[in-house]
């Protein structure tokens, strides 16, 4: 059986499930096919980043599925380079909406994988590649919809903007320079943030809106001192110095906070949790003080960054010969920081926390921006639960804080506020984003067909 034939049961099969009027089998394969080529542009930032051409490519498609060549425009900067498409609504006095991802994947080493990163392989019901989660998948989805939409002859009353972004996995300029650039938007629908999770037996089990994330920060730590012969020790050593500092504020907790939208995470996660997780998050919920709730939550990778600010050792260097005291040591301290909580607070309380004036901090933090949760709309979140129930009915929903960063903070810090949707679901075992092997199931494609179709259009009819 060739691998087309394949792909086209594969797709085909995952949607028997729907109602006539949702199956899209040629947007759903076009989605697929337009996925696969992405996978194969090594869009990497560095020598050889093909993040320009990626986006050459996505033009094309976007020209050539209807879309007018000056309202698709492409944006060099440095080595990579942004897509704005443009689908103007009926009405110019509506603000447009925006619809946000990145085309910039981490790297992957060839020589670590089972399969060629930047070959997509579709397998076993999954799609390969690196890229297939983080989010060349969920991007050529949101393009395909699009196309559809044209080739269907819909005419939005609010426009439609699909920005991506070229270096949202390193320094983030051209998310910063989008934001600005769409500053007057009414919302942006970030496509990578969001999403489902499948429970281990397949089941869908629950869908998060992105409605805020952490602030990403790195601190620099530095001790000196006069150095010397390793073979007169002094009392003052810099990287003993450096490392007392680092356990005490490894052994550090900063106190918890709760919001709105982790308030809603917990009681909504809750009740398909363990009986010993579900307890504490319901205890959390209640009462972000309760001792005992915070020490099960903090001991669970999963959502312990849910509680409030983490800082963690993440690079250590220091010294300059094996046979001499040293001079100089520095350590980076990652922080992820609870929303609405400024960095240069954290700095402060990590150097309270250090005790030690010989330890000099510094905020060596890039390609980041402090910023407030959005506000939860009801329109987004009536288009968002009308879509779901269209393609996972009864699937409960919630919103969701997100540890990590995203495109989502450059929008609200220009005031436009900005909300994770995608409507992948994983299974957690099967979350491999920036990781080895990275792979999604194929049945999301012809349901993210339906729900991006169902989202836009309630948000622009």
């Amino acid at each position: 059986m060739t691998s087309k034939l394949k792909l086209l049961l594969a797709c085909t099969a995952a949607m028997t499930a729907l109602p006539a009027s949702a199956q899209t089998p040629t947007a759903a394969t076009n989605g697929l096919e337009i996925a696969k080529k992405m996978i194969a542009f090594r869009s990497v930032r560095g020598p050889g980043n093909q993040t320009p051409q990626l986006a050459a490519y996505l033009q094309s498609v976007l020209v050539g599925g209807g879309f007018a060549a000056s309202d698709v425009t492409i944006t060099p900067v440095d080595d990579t380079a942004y897509l704005i498409a443009t689908w103007r609504g009926t009405d110019a006095a509506l603000k447009p909406i925006v619809l946000s991802g990145h085309i910039d994947v981490v790297e992957a080493k060839p020589a670590d994988w089972q399969r060629d990163p930047f070959t997509a392989v579709v397998e076993n019901g999954y799609l390969y590649g690196r890229g297939a989660t983080d989010m060349k998948l969920d991007a050529a989805l949101a393009i395909a919809t699009l196309l559809d939409m044209k080739k269907a002859g819909y005419k939005p009353k609010r426009g439609i903007v699909l920005a991506l972004s070229g270096d949202e996995e390193t320094v983030m300029k051209t998310s910063s320079l989008i934001a600005d650039r769409l500053k007057t938007a009414e919302m942006a629908l970030n496509i990578d943030g969001g999403g489902g999770l499948y429970g281990e037996n397949g089941k869908a089990e629950y869908f998060t809106v992105g409605a805020a994330e952490k602030t990403y920060a790195d601190f620099q730590l530095e001790t000196t001192s006069a150095g010397g012969h390793s073979s007169a020790p002094r009392k003052v050593n810099a990287i003993n110095q450096l490392a007392a500092a680092l356990v005490r504020i490894g052994d550090y907790r900063f106190t918890p906070q709760l919001s709105p939208i982790t308030k809603g995470y917990f009681e909504g996660v809750a009740p398909r949790q363990t009986p010993e997780i579900g307890a504490a998050m319901r205890a959390f919920a209640a009462n972000p003080k309760d001792e005992k709730a915070i020490e099960t939550l903090a001991a669970n990778p999963g959502y312990v960054g849910q509680i409030g600010t983490t800082c963690v050792s993440t690079m250590i260097n220091g010294g300059h010969a094996l046979n001499a005291l040293p001079q100089r040591a520095t350590a980076n301290i990652n922080c992820r920081i609870f929303p609405g909580v400024k960095p240069a607070t954290v700095m402060a309380e990590l150097a309270k926390i250090a005790a030690d004036p010989g330890v000099k901090f510094s905020d060596v933090t890039e390609g980041s921006n402090p910023t407030d949760a959005s506000p939860l709309r009801a329109d987004l979140m009536n288009a968002v639960k009308t879509a779901m129930a269209k393609i996972r009915p009864g699937v409960p929903i919630f919103p969701s804080m997100s540890a990590g960063a995203s495109d989502s903070m450059w929008y609200r810090s220009v005031g436009v506020p900005s909300y994770g949707v995608s409507p992948t679901f994983l299974k957690q075992s099967d979350d491999f984003s920036h990781g080895l092997n990275e792979r999604t199931p194929i049945d999301n494609i012809p349901l993210a067909i339906t729900y991006y179709r169902s989202l836009l259009t309630d948000l622009t009819k």
